[in-house]
């Protein structure tokens, strides 16, 4: 079992250790305040943590400077999560991955060119005339289907499926299960028969792109459906046929977003997002979770809600609706008010 102190903790981060005078108190893991023991050192990047932390067992904490904890030892820091990376690094580093070549139990054919130093684990399926360059990673169980083109250092996880044409920008890194290229969902109804569209366009992400477990990107109909340079997409995202996503997006979990769609650069997507198809997300424009976008998103605005409108204009429409309650109960106060005065007037009317 590894263990430090407390001073070699402030060392090893570049912190300033207060609380232990001579920093002797033996650390054995880092954890975060849910689940360290008396043996770990915990982080908390805020001062809303305290109570929290007032609570916890650790040692000691890995805090920012402007947080003095009581009650224990702390390392201030001016990043906590690097931190605390470094921490939890230190007790548990990563395995280092052997490099094993083109294993013999994959199958490739010939027509594939394949760099020197790229990995091919058991299981994987290369196809025809695909081009994989320097220093890629492919996992067990990967299919690339023919004419895919994969650029240096990208990285597919077990069970991707890359179908034909598909091309993967630098350092882009695909997690298991995602399937690029699948046919888009697009019908037409002839003689009371759905009849498949054409199918003939790709695949395109750009460099620095990472596509999360289980996300699925749909081919364009004629030519390429496109992820932009520096986009993360969690698990379970959707992205359907002759999509334009711009760079640096964030969409988080179970997005779906249909055909024909685009996104400008810096966009959020929060999880559950749905977009209509053949609409147009401006920059820096963000999407609360589960909203369901009906029309174009300008530049730079955050939309919320079902469906989907200006965050103030959802705000004003929930506080309305805190108060139908109140609003009900004053609305039937004042019919039999009305009633009430009704029968006086009748009243009054016959005994004329």
């Amino acid at each position: 079992m590894k263990t430090i102190t407390l001073r070699e903790v402030a060392q090893l981060v570049g912190g300033e250790l207060s609380g232990d005078e001579h920093g002797n108190i033996e650390i054995r893991g880092a954890a975060i305040i849910r689940d360290a023991t008396e043996h770990d050192i915990t982080l908390a990047d805020d001062e809303r943590l305290a109570e929290q932390l007032a609570r916890c067992p650790a040692a000691a904490a890995i805090v920012t400077r402007k947080f003095q904890p009581n009650g224990l030892p702390w390392v201030a820091v001016a990043d906590v999560h690097q931190a605390f990376t470094r921490l939890v690094r230190f007790f548990r580093p990563p395995r280092k991955q052997k490099f094993v070549g083109i294993s013999p139990a994959a199958h490739i054919s010939l027509s594939a060119r394949i760099a020197a130093d790229a990995q091919i684990h058991p299981g994987a399926v290369v196809g025809d005339d695909v081009e994989i360059g320097a220093g890629c990673v492919i996992h067990s169980n990967v299919t690339i289907m023919a004419g895919c083109k994969l650029a240096e250092q990208v990285e597919l996880f077990p069970n991707v499926v890359l179908y034909e044409g598909t091309v993967i920008g630098p350092r882009s890194v695909i997690h298991g299960g995602a399937v690029l290229g699948a046919y888009g969902f697009g019908y037409r109804t002839v003689q009371g028969r759905h009849e498949r569209g054409p199918q003939l366009g790709y695949v395109e992400i750009g460099a620095d792109v990472e596509i999360g477990a289980g996300a699925t990107i749909d081919r364009g109909t004629y030519g390429a459906t496109v992820i932009g340079d520096g986009t993360k997409i969690d698990n379970q995202v959707m992205i359907g046929h002759n999509c334009r996503i711009g760079r640096h997006n964030l969409l988080c979990s179970q997005v779906g977003i249909a055909g024909s769609c685009s996104s400008g650069d810096y966009v959020v997507m929060a999880g559950q997002v749905g977009l209509a198809d053949h609409l147009d997300v401006g920059d820096r424009a963000v999407l609360g979770a589960k909203a369901g976008v009906m029309h174009n998103v300008p530049v730079g605005e955050t939309w919320v809600g079902i469906p989907a409108t200006p965050q103030r204009e959802q705000f004003q429409f929930w506080g309305i609706m805190r108060k139908m309650p109140d609003f009900r109960r004053h609305v039937r106060q004042l019919e039999l008010r009305i009633e009430q005065l009704q029968q006086q007037i009748n009243g009054r009317a016959d005994a004329a």
